[in-house]
């Protein structure tokens, strides 16, 4: 009998495929009463796959009482409840460094549409305003300013490294410095007192639940530029809103809410925040390679290999 692998969300088509070859799948993603199946398979389910958005609660843990590891394709997994898969002896993987391109990517579109106010000049020559008024309001240049990264992991080293083929000086903010040639403050409220633009990489959570809070934002001022391709949790957002209402911060690039898919409608009424639909790793490329990764960390585990990527879990009280 094959493995039992229950998709709490699916993979790519190509792995997929993969999946159905060498296991038998469930479909939880795609049951009416997700509820009363996953009572009716539950009990002999040795494996899951999930995505960050969607994430593994306890009350699933406690659901699948042969389960032994839970698969994301994310690198976040501030959704997977990790307390209780450690009580559940489940193992976690993700699927880091394969998005990191991707994502520091994105993070300098959005720096580059917000400071050269992109989404404006495309309506500029679109409304036959260029015609009509002349040419748009001049811009922010990028070179000879500084970026403030909160969250100096892999992404924000790979932001840093963009960034600075810009012209821009770094600094960052995190629990310790590290061994980096940038400057380093203890908070994010001291960081952007001293940056031009922030960029939020931290990961999500509870602890760094408004991490970016509105202290940090009014230090950036008037003429600052936020932008969070993290977690929408990670920054006060109510605060953000506002202060992107008054003028007190410049502009905003922003790839991630606190509620999505249906993030504040406040955001769409803002000229000066360029909008991104949660997709920095959106590419076909890097999702594939995702997708595999996946894959082969549920293929280890049923081979009793080490697994590519796993989470560190907490400890289970004795």
């Amino acid at each position: 009998m094959k493995p039992q692998v229950l998709i709490i969300a699916p993979l790519l088509p190509g792995q997929m495929a993969q999946l159905e070859a060498a296991y038998d799948l469930h479909r939880l993603d795609k049951a009416a009463d997700k509820a009363a199946f996953l009572a009716e398979v539950g009990p002999q389910i040795d494996a899951a796959v999930t995505v960050g958005s969607v994430g593994f609660t306890r009350a699933q843990a406690e659901a699948l009482p042969k389960c032994k590891i839970v698969s994301t394709s994310s690198v976040g997994y501030d959704k997977i409840d990790l307390a209780a898969c450690a009580a559940h002896g489940i193992a976690v993987t993700n699927t880091p460094d394969v998005l990191t391109d991707d994502v520091a990517d994105t993070a300098l579109m959005l720096l580059l549409a917000a400071a050269r106010q992109l989404p404006q000049g495309e309506a500029h020559v679109r409304t036959g305003a260029w015609a009509k008024k002349g040419q748009m309001p001049l811009t922010m240049a990028l070179k000879g300013k500084t970026l403030g990264v909160v969250g100096l992991g892999r992404i924000g080293q790979a932001i840093a490294d963009r960034a600075e083929a810009f012209g821009m000086a770094i600094a960052y903010s995190g629990r310790s410095p590290k061994d980096v040639p940038y400057a380093y403050y203890p908070t994010p409220e001291a960081l952007a007192a001293e940056a031009d633009v922030i960029v939020a990489a931290a990961a999500g959570g509870p602890e760094t639940k408004g991490l970016v809070s509105r202290a940090a934002l009014e230090a950036l001022g008037p003429k600052g530029i936020f932008v969070n391709i993290a977690r929408g949790s990670v920054v006060d957002e109510a605060a953000l809103i506002e202060l992107l209402q008054s003028g007190k911060l410049g502009a905003a690039g922003l790839d991630v809410f606190e509620n999505e898919p249906n993030p504040d409608p406040a955001f769409v009424t803002l000229e000066n925040a360029v909008l991104y639909p949660h997709h920095a790793s959106g590419t076909v490329e890097t999702r594939e390679a995702m997708s595999q990764l996946v894959v082969d960390n549920i293929a280890a585990h049923f081979a009793g290999q080490p697994l590519p990527t796993p989470v560190p879990l907490p400890k289970v009280a004795a």
